[in-house]
């Protein structure tokens, strides 16, 4: 960030100089860098706008020389930023050294939403895991374990389960001097990660399995991503689309949803009107609860149902804001 912004500074200096006769432009660079910073940010509104379209039209007045060379020293400052920008929405929230374990494990199901809400919390805060992909017919690979649901985690041989309470204990590890029931902000942050819980995760089955072919699609992903023989494959991806198909209506019935879709985009303006105008309900950087919607969201969002979410609601900048935030995953390749 700070080489970017360097470059950009002598760029502008250079240009600047030769519209002010080799004058110093200091106060001058100061100002276009400033109106490039407020033009990218979107809690400036029309003024910045405003500002930037009367500075350029005075530096207008002095010629289409100077304009020139405004032109391509705005143009540097404009990638140089973008790409500060970009740094700065990919921030992992690392933990210090010290406090990170020095082996976690995650046994998952590639497509299970309360597994990647556990990715989720890891990948933010940058914290380095193994995943063993649970065969859900045979679940072999958690036999030793007494717990016969995923996700499950290990953290330096200690086991973890249920994905709120993982999320819950390894926050207090990693922050252990910030106690989870205090303050108001952490009050909406619950209310939020049990809103996930209790409903937001009850929505996206009769979605995902809606129909025939959304089922297909859903099991298509599965069985791609998930750990099954050849055999397993294709009778899990037609046995497992026709028998969720007929799952999702009962769940329908069970969860009062009339209309899958329109529980879905209800769902997702709920979030929305939840943010009230935040980047994240966390403020400026994501709390747990944006994680926890982050994740659920995450294996269904290039499925046909998370499209639909995407197009027909407002949630589709937060979700782009989190795919910046969260970044890369810190999932240790086998």
């Amino acid at each position: 960030m700070r080489r970017a912004l360097i470059l950009a500074s002598a760029a502008l200096h250079r240009a600047l100089r030769s519209t002010n006769g080799g004058l110093p432009a200091t106060a001058v660079q100061y100002r276009l860098l400033q109106v490039a910073l407020y033009g990218n940010s979107t809690s400036t509104g029309d003024s910045s706008s405003s500002a930037r379209q009367r500075w350029f039209s005075s530096a207008a007045l002095g010629g289409s020389a100077e304009v020139a060379s405004l032109g391509a020293a705005g143009a540097v400052v404009t990638l140089a930023v973008a790409a500060s920008s970009f740094q700065e929405a990919s921030a992992k929230e690392r933990p210090p050294q010290e406090l990170i374990p020095k082996e976690v494990v995650l046994y998952q199901y590639e497509a299970c939403p309360f597994c990647n809400k556990v990715k989720a919390f890891l990948d933010y805060y940058d914290i380095p895991y193994k995943v063993v992909e649970v065969n859900p017919i045979s679940k072999k690979e958690i036999k030793w374990s007494d717990y016969k649901k995923v996700p499950i985690v290990m953290v330096d041989g200690d086991q973890l389960v249920d994905s709120s309470d993982i999320i819950d204990k390894l926050r207090t590890k990693f922050h252990p001097t910030k106690s989870i029931d205090s303050g108001s902000d952490d009050d909406e942050e619950k209310k939020w990660r049990r809103w996930v819980d209790n409903h937001l995760v009850h929505v996206l089955s009769p979605n995902i399995y809606r129909n025939t072919s959304e089922a297909l699609e859903s099991f298509d992903y599965i069985t791609s991503n998930g750990n099954f023989s050849f055999t397993e494959k294709i009778t899990v991806k037609y046995a497992g689309a026709a028998a969720m198909y007929f799952v999702s209506k009962k769940l329908k019935k069970k969860y009062n949803i009339t209309d899958e879709r329109a529980a879905l985009y209800e769902a997702a303006e709920t979030w929305v009107d939840a943010l009230n105008g935040r980047d994240f309900l966390g403020g400026s950087k994501p709390n747990l609860a944006d994680l926890a919607v982050y994740g659920v969201l995450r294996p269904i969002r290039y499925l046909r149902s998370g499209g639909d979410m995407v197009e027909h609601t407002r949630i589709g900048e937060w979700y782009t804001r989190m795919e910046n935030a969260v970044g890369e995953s810190s999932r240790i390749k086998a």
